[in-house]
């Protein structure tokens, strides 16, 4: 395995010189990627409908082109699933990644073209690990097999002739063999639909397989881990994968688990890598060590970038920046047209740059996943620093959180409550709460402003879970599995109620 190692890091530190090539012309490459986009769009149906042909100036593109929401597009989506081609991107499209968002019960079907597949979904994984491999030059990561937890997918429902499935899922039955052979589990393993079956076939395959990296969502990488734990007896996960040195993580903030997978992974050699893929393409990675929760945006995967300032986000015509007009610290909702037929479609994520030179990003939250009861326009962002804050002020450490608000009844105030399921409780439940609330304060003025003197919002109320409070709440939802997650924050009380009735703490 050793010679594999070096041949396979060899051809990987070679992208490196591309990706150096789009740090240093970033807006050349959008401008060349969006005229591509367009040119090879001309033809459908949504192309004749804007006037692709026309060759449009970017400015034109924006105002052809309306902004869109998966109920916009979805029309058209479905027209797709029923099998008419040529209607939004003009390659045959066989398959679908499906995506629930968060844990909302309707499904979202994303279209997966092939120039999606191989120069966006793969092409970041490609770049991940060339990424990795020249940060750590002397990396034997290629000497051992990649771990990760897939998803499943089925036949399309309008069209058995094309399928659906978890984005992960898409990824590993389409995987070149060259990929298949140093990845673990089975491919027949990784795509079992029953979660308890897979998991415990998963513990029995990898446990006995020589695992150098793990990529996956933290929140069922460490289920998987644990779970490795209980069956081998082992100490840590050292003990059973000496040479595992790489996490890549995406999906949920890393800041709340970062203590966790060290408790569990207790190694100086253990690195942590950030990446930002989604069901709608792959769009950012860590490109520096030092830069956490910081990623490098992609600019040249076949997805052009808009962005929306969040002040402007719930206009009916809002102002649109390119990426030469965004400006450092300034909260924006993510829009992007792909190389599959998704145009100005508006992704749900918000990001906030924090370099320029190069662009780089780190995720701010969901356009619609932040608590405003009172209007103290709490984010995602805000909720993770807080709760890390706490985590390290108290020695607790936490498998899962959500929060959403207590409304006024009566002459008692509003507040925000919280329910949080510890892996390791904190010294202090009150000292925990002080601080997750001066955390608060202390980086959101709204909040700060409702919570002085009590005069709107009263302290933080913390429930505190019972281990598998929200595993069983996703199992009661049927949403086990690697691509479900659970919302960090909404702002009504939904999701709250129901975790706190199927785990019996009403």
């Amino acid at each position: 395995m050793e010679i594999i190692n070096s041949i396979v890091t060899w051809v990987m530190k070679k992208r490196v010189h591309q990706i150096d090539l789009f740090r240093k012309y970033p807006h050349d490459v959008q401008s060349e990627l969006f005229s591509n986009l367009i040119n090879t769009a001309k033809n459908t149906e949504w192309g004749k409908q804007y006037g692709y042909s026309d060759k449009l100036s970017v400015r034109e593109f924006q105002e052809r082109v309306p902004i869109c929401t998966y109920e916009d597009l979805y029309p058209h989506i479905e027209r797709i699933m029923r099998g008419e081609q040529n209607v939004l991107w003009p390659s045959k499209i066989e398959w679908f990644a499906k995506s629930s968002g968060t844990t909302n019960a309707r499904s979202k079907f994303i279209p997966v073209s092939p120039e999606a597949l191989e120069d966006c979904h793969y092409k970041g994984g490609k770049d991940m690990l060339s990424i990795y491999v020249n940060n750590y030059p002397d990396t034997k990561v290629f000497s051992g097999k990649g771990l990760s937890i897939g998803g499943t997918h089925h036949p399309n429902e309008f069209n058995s002739d094309t399928r659906c499935g978890d984005v992960s899922a898409v990824i590993m039955q389409n995987l070149p063999l060259w990929a298949e052979a140093i990845r673990t589990p089975p491919l027949k393993v990784a795509l079992m639909d029953k979660w308890e079956e897979k998991i415990a076939k998963m513990v029995e395959i990898c446990v006995k397989e020589n695992v150098t990296s793990i990529s996956g969502v933290p929140t069922w990488t460490y289920v998987l881990l644990n779970r490795i734990l209980e069956e081998t007896g082992a100490k840590d996960i050292t003990e059973v994968w000496p040479n595992l040195e790489l996490f890549a993580h995406g999906a949920v903030a890393f800041g709340p688990y970062r203590e966790l997978f060290r408790q569990i992974i207790p190694t100086d050699k253990m690195n942590y890598l950030e990446i930002y893929n989604a069901s709608e393409g792959f769009f950012g990675i860590q490109d520096e060590p030092s830069l956490k929760d910081e990623m490098l945006l992609m600019l040249d995967y076949g997805v052009f970038y808009e962005f929306i300032p969040m002040e402007e986000e719930d206009k009916e015509h809002p102002k649109v920046l390119t990426l030469d007009q965004v400006e450092l610290g300034q909260n924006y909702a993510l829009l992007i047209s792909t190389n599959a037929g998704l145009w100005r479609y508006k992704i749900g994520d918000t990001v906030k740059f924090t370099s320029l030179s190069p662009y780089r990003i780190k995720i701010s939250g969901r356009t619609k996943h932040f608590i405003n009861a009172f209007g103290e326009e709490v984010v995602v962002e805000n909720a993770e620093t807080a709760i890390t804050k706490a985590c390290d002020a108290t020695g607790a450490t936490i498998t899962n959180f959500t929060a959403a608000p207590i409304y006024f009844e009566g002459k008692s105030k509003g507040g925000h409550q919280w329910i949080i399921e510890f892996s390791k409780q904190p010294s202090s439940i009150e000292q925990f709460t002080d601080v997750l609330d001066a955390t608060l304060r202390q980086i959101n003025s709204d909040y700060d402003a409702k919570r002085y003197k009590d005069m709107a919002l009263q302290a933080p109320l913390i429930t505190v879970a019972p281990k598998g409070a929200f595993l069983n709440w996703l199992e009661h939802k049927g949403k086990m599995g690697g691509q479900h997650k659970v919302p960090r924050l909404a702002n009504n009380r939904d999701y709250l109620e129901e975790i706190l009735e199927v785990n019996n703490l009403v």
